[in-house]
């Protein structure tokens, strides 16, 4: 099957970009890495009018490391998080999160605003990136706008980007005292299409768990916060016992839309959460 007919466009400058996207009466898709939407076209899933290529419009990409926070670019390549050595010092997690995805050739083309975007309910990126508290900024021809990453995803393959506006930059706060960790399990070993996953922060003093943030990925159409097993960890060691642990992520994770195959989806991230528990107590940190 091939893509039904559409014009293209490329500009260079992110007024013309803006320009465009603001055109009544015709469906304009922006394009970044193409790892996404490149299928939806071939398959007929979407059928736009223009399909506008952002990736000659320079300042969409980059890495911007302050002391406070870390601004990325949106067309920044998921192979260049991997590879920066000074957000694996910033932000490791996001890192990590970066070379779970797929493929290294897939993450040569792939995007950070694009995976945002795409809104897969298991994908690694869009789950860190609100347990950080992320931000990400949007910009239409009416002006800029900033949206916290939990209340971006708003469904499978959903979020709430105007069709006018393309997303710029995400902005990530430095992490406060939280130690970050993702976990997931895939099809096919660690290339494979993620199942479930956990990404979670503790900040930990006297070995005891003072606060923590959990989100679930893969378990619902959208990354869960879980404020009842961050409440399970507080004032427990590291190390346990987390009796109740996985029972609280899937009485959390499996609420509301998801796939039919919800609550195991919904115990692998707790036993994700249980194992990197265990694994950092013994010093097993990624």
């Amino acid at each position: 099957m091939t893509a039904v007919a559409f014009d293209y466009t490329a500009p260079t400058t992110l007024d013309d970009a803006l320009r465009a996207l603001d055109t009544p009466g015709r469906k304009v898709m922006p394009l970044a890495g193409g790892q996404s939407l490149v299928p939806l076209l071939t398959g007929r899933e979407v059928r736009p009018d223009v399909v506008m290529d952002l990736n000659g419009i320079p300042g969409l990409a980059g890495i911007d490391i302050g002391p406070d926070q870390v601004r990325i670019g949106a067309m920044t390549r998921l192979r260049a998080l991997e590879q920066h050595r000074e957000l694996a010092a910033a932000l490791p997690v996001l890192v990590s999160a970066a070379a779970s995805v797929a493929h290294p050739h897939i993450r040569r083309r792939s995007t950070l605003g694009g995976s945002l975007c795409h809104a897969a309910p298991a994908a690694e990126l869009p789950a860190v990136a609100v347990a950080l508290g992320a931000d990400v900024v949007l910009r239409s021809a009416r002006g800029a706008r900033s949206v916290r990453a939990a209340r971006f995803t708003t469904g499978a393959g959903t979020t709430v980007r105007a069709p006018d506006e393309v997303v710029t930059e995400v902005v990530f706060p430095r992490t406060g005292g939280f130690v970050y960790e993702f976990s997931e399990l895939c099809t096919r070993g660690s290339t494979g299409y993620p199942v479930a996953g956990v990404c979670f922060g503790l900040r930990v003093d006297d070995g005891l768990i003072r606060a923590a943030r959990v989100v679930a990925t893969g378990c619902g159409h959208v990354p869960a916060r879980l404020p009842g097993a961050e409440a399970e960890l507080v004032g427990r060691a590291v190390a346990g016992p987390h009796p109740d642990l996985v029972a609280s992520v899937v009485a959390e994770a499996a609420r509301g839309p998801g796939p039919e195959d919800q609550e195991y989806r919904a115990e692998v991230a707790g036993v994700l959460l249980l194992r990197a528990l265990t694994g950092r107590a013994s010093g097993e940190t990624r």
